[in-house]
Protein backbone atom coordinates (compact mmCIF):
# COMPACT_ATOMS: atom_id res chain seq x y z
CA UNK A 1 0.00 0.00 0.00
CA UNK A 2 1.26 3.77 -0.96
CA UNK A 3 2.70 5.45 1.63
CA UNK A 4 -0.04 8.60 0.96
CA UNK A 5 -2.95 5.77 1.60
CA UNK A 6 -1.19 4.83 4.60
CA UNK A 7 -1.25 8.49 6.29
CA UNK A 8 -4.78 8.92 4.88
CA UNK A 9 -6.45 5.95 6.60
CA UNK A 10 -4.12 7.29 9.86
CA UNK A 11 -5.52 10.44 10.03
CA UNK A 12 -9.16 9.22 8.65
CA UNK A 13 -12.21 10.29 11.20
CA UNK A 14 -14.99 7.73 11.10
CA UNK A 15 -18.48 7.95 12.55
CA UNK A 16 -21.34 5.86 12.22
CA UNK A 17 -24.48 6.82 11.07
CA UNK A 18 -28.26 5.23 10.80
CA UNK A 19 -28.07 3.94 7.69
CA UNK A 20 -30.82 3.73 5.10
CA UNK A 21 -31.87 0.73 2.32
CA UNK A 22 -32.12 -3.04 2.72
CA UNK A 23 -31.58 -4.00 6.77
CA UNK A 24 -35.49 -4.43 7.75
CA UNK A 25 -35.89 -3.64 11.33
CA UNK A 26 -31.76 -3.37 12.23
CA UNK A 27 -31.27 -0.94 10.04
CA UNK A 28 -33.44 1.48 12.45
CA UNK A 29 -31.70 -0.13 15.61
CA UNK A 30 -28.12 -0.33 14.05
CA UNK A 31 -25.80 2.89 12.82
CA UNK A 32 -24.20 0.66 10.49
CA UNK A 33 -23.23 3.29 7.54
CA UNK A 34 -20.18 5.23 8.10
CA UNK A 35 -19.05 8.42 7.19
CA UNK A 36 -15.14 8.86 6.68
CA UNK A 37 -13.21 12.42 6.45
CA UNK A 38 -10.22 13.25 5.63
CA UNK A 39 -8.30 16.51 5.76
CA UNK A 40 -6.45 16.73 2.34
CA UNK A 41 -4.15 19.55 3.87
CA UNK A 42 -2.46 17.16 6.63
CA UNK A 43 -2.00 14.53 3.73
CA UNK A 44 1.36 16.48 2.84
CA UNK A 45 0.87 15.98 -0.43
CA UNK A 46 2.62 17.33 -3.73
CA UNK A 47 0.85 20.56 -5.30
CA UNK A 48 0.07 18.69 -8.46
CA UNK A 49 -1.39 15.77 -6.33
CA UNK A 50 -3.12 17.77 -4.24
CA UNK A 51 -5.00 19.59 -7.20
CA UNK A 52 -5.60 16.26 -8.99
CA UNK A 53 -6.99 14.96 -5.38
CA UNK A 54 -9.26 18.24 -5.19
CA UNK A 55 -10.61 18.11 -8.77
CA UNK A 56 -11.42 14.36 -8.15
CA UNK A 57 -12.99 14.90 -5.33
CA UNK A 58 -15.17 16.83 -6.23
CA UNK A 59 -18.52 17.75 -4.55
CA UNK A 60 -17.29 15.25 -1.70
CA UNK A 61 -14.64 17.75 -0.36
CA UNK A 62 -16.48 19.85 1.97
CA UNK A 63 -15.10 24.17 2.94
CA UNK A 64 -12.63 22.80 5.39
CA UNK A 65 -10.72 20.75 3.41
CA UNK A 66 -12.43 17.72 3.97
CA UNK A 67 -12.49 14.82 1.79
CA UNK A 68 -16.81 13.11 3.58
CA UNK A 69 -17.35 9.66 2.01
CA UNK A 70 -20.66 8.13 2.67
CA UNK A 71 -20.26 4.04 3.25
CA UNK A 72 -24.09 2.63 3.20
CA UNK A 73 -24.14 -0.06 0.51
CA UNK A 74 -23.51 -3.29 3.27
CA UNK A 75 -25.38 -4.43 6.19
CA UNK A 76 -22.48 -4.18 8.40
CA UNK A 77 -20.29 -1.65 10.12
CA UNK A 78 -17.35 -3.93 9.18
CA UNK A 79 -17.94 -4.33 6.14
CA UNK A 80 -18.74 -0.07 5.08
CA UNK A 81 -15.96 0.57 6.95
CA UNK A 82 -13.93 -1.43 4.41
CA UNK A 83 -15.88 0.20 1.40
CA UNK A 84 -15.51 3.53 2.51
CA UNK A 85 -11.59 3.03 2.71
CA UNK A 86 -11.20 1.42 -0.22
CA UNK A 87 -12.92 4.12 -2.33
CA UNK A 88 -10.77 6.61 -0.30
CA UNK A 89 -7.76 4.58 -1.33
CA UNK A 90 -8.94 3.96 -4.76
CA UNK A 91 -9.20 8.28 -4.68
CA UNK A 92 -5.92 8.92 -3.73
CA UNK A 93 -4.36 6.37 -6.08
CA UNK A 94 -6.54 8.01 -9.10
CA UNK A 95 -4.98 11.44 -7.63
CA UNK A 96 -1.20 10.14 -8.03
CA UNK A 97 -0.90 9.13 -11.19
CA UNK A 98 0.03 11.94 -13.31
CA UNK A 99 -1.87 12.38 -16.42
CA UNK A 100 0.19 11.77 -20.09
CA UNK A 101 0.37 14.48 -22.36
CA UNK A 102 -1.25 14.92 -25.37
CA UNK A 103 0.54 14.27 -27.99
CA UNK A 104 -0.05 16.98 -30.64
CA UNK A 105 -1.42 15.21 -33.98
CA UNK A 106 1.02 16.59 -36.62
CA UNK A 107 -1.35 17.60 -40.29
CA UNK A 108 0.40 17.05 -43.49
CA UNK A 109 0.27 20.11 -46.57
CA UNK A 110 -2.78 18.22 -48.37
CA UNK A 111 -4.58 17.84 -44.91
CA UNK A 112 -4.13 21.32 -44.27
CA UNK A 113 -5.35 22.55 -47.87
CA UNK A 114 -8.60 19.76 -47.74
CA UNK A 115 -9.73 21.73 -43.60
CA UNK A 116 -9.37 24.99 -45.37
CA UNK A 117 -11.46 24.00 -48.36
CA UNK A 118 -13.89 22.34 -46.20
CA UNK A 119 -14.22 25.29 -44.07
CA UNK A 120 -14.21 27.83 -46.78
CA UNK A 121 -17.79 25.57 -48.30
CA UNK A 122 -19.26 25.38 -44.71
CA UNK A 123 -18.84 29.19 -44.42
CA UNK A 124 -20.62 29.70 -48.11
CA UNK A 125 -22.93 27.70 -46.93
CA UNK A 126 -23.35 29.66 -43.58
CA UNK A 127 -23.59 32.67 -45.60
CA UNK A 128 -26.24 31.83 -47.74
CA UNK A 129 -28.92 31.24 -45.07
CA UNK A 130 -30.54 33.94 -43.59
CA UNK A 131 -33.55 36.39 -44.91
CA UNK A 132 -34.37 36.16 -48.19
CA UNK A 133 -34.68 39.96 -49.82
CA UNK A 134 -37.96 39.69 -52.09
Amino acid sequence: MNDVVARAHSLAEESFIAASGPGGQNVNKVATAVQLRVNIYRLGLEPAVFHRLKALAGKRINARGEIVLDARRFRTQEANREDARARLAELIEKALVEPRKRANSRVNRVGKVQRLKAKKVRGEVKANRGKVDW
